[in-house]
């Protein structure tokens, strides 16, 4: 592929009221394959975003007054559109994040499918009407959308982690400003040209890169007339943004991170929990909230699945993301690349002791091979705190009460993946995990049908599913005289 055709192609300005404009200044974006730059983009300011809030809010009321099946129509527009585009989607998102090109077409996959999801769904926004239970009157309920929304995504889905906000906010009739990762611009900004062919109305979507997002989110949060803000990153941001909003009571929806736990009982099939794990831990290079990141396997079938799992992570291929003999690519930036090093280092000090993998190959990029780590202690930090590279800690336990206390002793809560050939346990330790989400023998759990959201510090609200739509919706009630 003509990488450098495919970067042309892309805007590089800011993306406000479906137009491409200049900023004041640029950023670089860089490879992580090689930490070269591979293209500038413009630098947005408050002065931006105040400009981006403008357009949204020009359009809000005629966006909203726009008949479902026709905001439904569109946005199978674009579904059609990102389909049609999949290969130079998927290419740009592997330039600058590193994903290899296969993972990058899933993403495509995913993310187009939250168009086609919520084009269905524009039309099944209900309401209800019933008499008052004093017979004085008429109760009458509807849902309006919420106004101009303002989301913030992060590097690791650089497509996926915003359509699945913008899908449910257009087709609830709300107006969107988003801001990409600093690391990840480029998919975001050629989405927003596709989606501009495809039919959407100028102002609905503007998109807003920068290197400087305290500025931009603090002039969108602190302007009256944003209604709505959804972040998708860490928790510790998220709990900032979540205190900042709380001046202007904007509705806030929080997809945070995660420490899953994958627990392998010892009825488990035990190729099919490997199977299982390689999906779980090695989706998106392990950069996924999703992941995997600590595995809690029953001390019966623990030598047996250790010994496996070596086996199929020894066999992953690191390199270039582009090149699709390459099965695991660099993560994301040094930064990343220093913290998977040091919490693999603190396991192994503590006694844990390394299957495979473990050490970081010479630069350049960002590269870090798979890892299996054995008999990690409970006080290693990679059991607390999450990996988001291609580690995989292993730990044992004897009885189903120790796994599932193994597996709830985190702060977070967002996904959990089970491993058992009992429907019964698998229902009563599904029900005993606090998490948003649990994975029954299954180690992909994402869908476009399903709410998508975590509880305890990994957040509040969900994306996706029939509930995804909710996010945007006000409630209004109406009273009628008998």
């Amino acid at each position: 592929m003509d990488t450098s055709a495919l970067l042309k192609s892309v805007p590089t300005g800011l993306w406000i009221g479906g137009e491409e404009r200049q900023g004041k200044s640029t950023f670089d974006v860089l490879d992580p394959s090689s930490d070269e730059p591979l293209i500038s983009v413009a630098d947005a300011t408050a002065e931006d975003a105040v400009a981006a809030l403008d357009a949204a809010c020009a359009v809000q009321a005629e966006w909203a007054a726009t008949a479902p099946r026709k905001r439904g129509e569109i946005l199978r527009s674009v579904f059609e559109t990102i389909t049609d585009r999949a290969d130079d989607i998927a290419a740009l998102m592997t330039l600058e994040m590193g994903k290899v090109v296969a993972e990058s077409k899933g993403e495509v996959t995913y993310g187009a499918e939250f168009f086609r999801w919520f084009a269905e769904e524009a039309v099944r926004i209900g309401g209800r009407y019933t008499p008052s239970p004093a017979g004085t009157g008429r109760i009458i309920v509807t849902k309006q959308p919420v106004g101009p929304c303002y989301a913030i995504t992060p590097w690791n889905f650089p497509l996926a982690m915003g359509t699945r906000k913008m899908g449910p906010a257009f087709a609830a009739g709300c107006t969107m400003i988003v801001k990409p990762a600093q690391e990840t611009p480029l998919t975001m900004l050629y989405l927003a040209k596709l989606m501009d062919e495809a039919g959407l109305p100028k102002g609905v979507l503007s998109v807003l890169p920068t290197s400087d997002p305290g500025a931009v989110t603090s002039a969108l949060i602190d302007d009256g007339r944003l209604r709505k803000l959804t972040f998708t990153g860490s928790t510790g941001v998220g709990k900032a943004l979540v205190k900042q909003s709380s001046d202007k009571l904007l509705r806030t929806s929080m997809e945070l991170g995660g420490n899953a736990p994958f627990i392998v009982f010892d009825d488990a099939d035990v190729d099919a929990a490997v199977d299982g794990a390689m999906l779980a831990k090695m989706r998106n290079g392990g950069e996924a909230c999703t992941a995997a990141n600590r595995f809690h396997v029953a001390n019966s079938v623990r030598a047996e699945f250790t010994e496996k799992l070596v086996k199929r992570m020894s066999e992953v291929k690191l390199g270039n993301g582009l090149d699709e003999s390459s099965t695991l690519g660099p993560l994301i930036n040094q930064k990343q690349l220093d913290k998977v090093t040091e919490l693999v280092s603190d396991a192994v000090s503590r006694g844990a002791t390394v299957e495979v993998g473990g050490v970081a190959p010479d630069g350049p990029g960002n590269f870090y091979p798979a890892t299996v780590l054995a008999d990690v202690p409970t006080d290693a930090r990679i059991l607390k705190e999450e990996v988001f590279g291609p580690v995989a800690p292993i730990t044992g336990f004897d009885t189903e009460e120790e796994g599932i206390a193994a597996a709830n002793d985190t702060e977070y809560g967002l996904a959990a993946y089970v491993y058992t050939q009992s429907l019964d346990r698998a229902l009563r330790v599904a029900e005993a995990i606090e998490s948003g989400m649990v994975g029954v023998n299954r180690g992909v759990i994402s869908d476009a049908a399903a709410p998508f959201g975590g509880i305890k510090e990994s957040g509040f609200g969900r994306e996706g599913g029939t509930e995804g739509i909710e996010e945007y919706l006000d409630t209004k009630y109406i009273a009628l005289t008998k």
